[in-house]
Parts: structure tokens; sequence; C-alpha cells
């Protein structure tokens, strides 16, 4: 009887203060979480990893190499998904990290995309930030991967030693000045040998992913990938 009128309160109160879906802003009805069923098989996904040679890979050519790079989403201004993440960034929403992570975990499997990596690891926030925000989005996102796609997901390895200034407007070299020396491998011992898939939000020069894989690749891991939310134009 309690889980009834559980159930039946919850339903008066969405008619109330209906839960809106992330994507479209519509009502979300019962069974629906964050996303309605016409968003979430309507996102503007990339696809990216099906295609090797797609433009997150091309980023990297001649400077680090990856094992493989993929954005989920295409970014667009004012769209659909620039609203979600900005609603993960900004609006304490964590859970839709997980719920785009899950989803494109499971495209990454039926790929084989999955196959190549041994651990998932996000980009961190310096300390700071993440005890402003409360969470770290990529962590989030990271972690719906990982359950999707059974890589086993480590947060804290990798971590930040400089709380640099936001990468928003800034030059490629801007960018990359920005994150130089500034990420660390917290316990080398975890990393070695093995192929990392690391995860992060929004990419756009590839700045911070670029150095991130570069002090995993000389703490000895044997190759590193991407895995982003979406890339931006």
């Amino acid at each position: 009887m309690k889980s009834f009128l559980s159930e039946i309160s919850d339903d008066f109160v969405s008619l109330i203060y209906p839960h809106v879906c992330e994507g479209c802003l519509g009502p979300l009805v019962k069974g629906e979480d964050i996303l309605c069923t016409s968003c979430l098989s309507d996102l503007p996904r990339a696809n990216m990893h099906i295609d090797g040679n797609n433009p997150l890979a091309e980023k990297f050519k001649g400077r680090i190499p990856v094992i493989a790079a993929a954005a989920f989403l295409r970014f667009r201004k004012r769209g659909k998904v620039q609203r979600m993440l900005h609603s993960l960034k900004y609006r304490n929403r964590p859970e839709i990290g997980y719920k785009l992570g899950y989803a494109y975990g499971h495209d990454l499997v039926q790929a084989g995309f999955s196959d190549r990596f041994d651990l998932i690891i996000s980009v961190p926030l310096h300390p700071s930030r993440l005890r402003s925000r409360g969470y770290n989005q990529s962590d989030e996102w990271a972690r719906g991967i990982s359950d999707s796609t059974a890589i086993p997901f480590r947060s804290g390895l990798l971590q930040r030693l400089r709380n640099t200034r936001t990468q928003t407007d800034r030059s490629k070299l801007g960018r990359w000045e920005n994150v130089r020396e500034v990420f660390t491998v917290a316990y080398p011992d975890q990393v070695r040998d093995k192929a990392i898939l690391l995860a992060d939000d929004v990419v756009t020069t590839g700045a911070t992913l670029e150095s991130c894989g570069q002090v995993l690749l000389n703490s000895g891991c044997r190759g590193f990938g991407v895995a982003c939310i979406a890339m931006a134009q």
C-alpha cells in the first residue's frame, strides 16, 4: 500500500511540476528519465566510433599516437547538445553524463571499439573546482560507458596539478600553453601496460587530451584512446 500511495504521490507531483526532457524540454512520461524516448533515439550522433579517420582522430595525427578517438554527438550552438552539456556542467545534473555515457557505451560495444581498451580514466578537475561543482562531469560520462561496456573505470589515477583558466575563446597555441605540465599520474603501476580509454566531455583543439595522453604514455601505458561526449565545430 505504501508503495502504491508513493507512486500516486509522484504522479501527482509530476502533474504540477512535470519533469522535462533535457533535449527538447517537453514533459517526460512515466518510464522516461532525463531524455524522452524521441530525443534519445534522435540524438545528433556523430558516429565517429565506426570511422577510424574521423575529424577527432585527425586532430591528433602528427601530434601524439592514439589507438582510436571518437565523439558521441555533434555539437551546435544553441542546440539540444549544448543545452544538455550546460545542464550537466552548471545545473547540478551529473545524471545526464551517466545517461549519455551508458547509451554511447552500447554503440562502442556493437562497433568493437571498446574491445581495444583495458581501463577507462576521465580527464580530472582541479580539487578546488571539484569542491565547487560537487562532481566531475567527465567521471559521470566515464561511469556510464564503463557500465555498458564492462571496461573498468578508475577515478583519481589522473590528477590535475594546477587550476587552469577556462579554455573558451583561447587560440590553439593558448590552449596548449594553458595545459602544459598540468597533469600527473598518481599511481603509474595501475596504468602500466594497459590500453587506456580517456573520457572527456567536450573537445575543441584536443590540447587537454593530448596533455593527459602524454603523461599516461610517459607512465608506461600501452596506448590510449579518446571518447568524448561532443566535439565543438
